[in-house]
């Protein structure tokens, strides 16, 4: 079975600086995150089905795919998660629990990427997800053995 992968949108595939307001695709500058665009293309390659879930609540799905558009991310994306669509904001097992049934698979065979702990691993666990934290300006040494943990974005592809 392919492995299913939920991606947070700013901060894990997007940079997201915390000066910038607004939606992300009316930015004048966008930029993915290092790797981004490789690690995408060999999990696409594997098999891998990737989605977006964002907790952006002012942007809406199309905004959304715009932004991806930008930097040339939307053709490894399946589809897109957000608050206008789901009709819940993220950060709950609930938000989670609306993907899961959305794509109409079991939880366990979900795995969700992010880098905020309290949005997106904690409520993602709680909701039956597995779960990766994305902490890239984490020094090796100082990584939780509390959850599973990529520096890179590309050591996903080696999972």
């Amino acid at each position: 079975m392919a492995k299913i992968y939920l991606f947070d949108w700013g901060g894990t595939l997007m940079v997201n600086p915390p000066e910038m307001k607004g939606k992300m695709c009316e930015w004048e500058h966008v930029e993915a995150i290092t790797g981004a665009h490789d690690t995408l293309a060999l999990l696409s390659q594997q098999g891998c089905k990737l989605y977006v879930a964002t907790g952006a609540g002012d942007s809406s799905e199309a905004d959304i795919v715009a932004a991806f558009k930008r930097v040339g991310l939307d053709e490894y994306i399946l589809g897109y998660f957000c608050q206008s669509n789901l009709g819940i904001g993220k950060g709950t097992a609930a938000y989670y629990q609306a993907i899961v049934d959305a794509l109409g698979i079991d939880a366990s065979e979900i795995t969700m990427v992010g880098d905020i702990l309290h949005r997106d691993i904690e409520p993602a666990i709680e909701a039956g997800l597995n779960a990766i934290w994305y902490t890239p300006d984490a020094p090796r040494e100082e990584v939780s053995s509390d959850y599973q943990q990529v520096i890179h974005l590309s050591e996903l592809c080696e999972l």
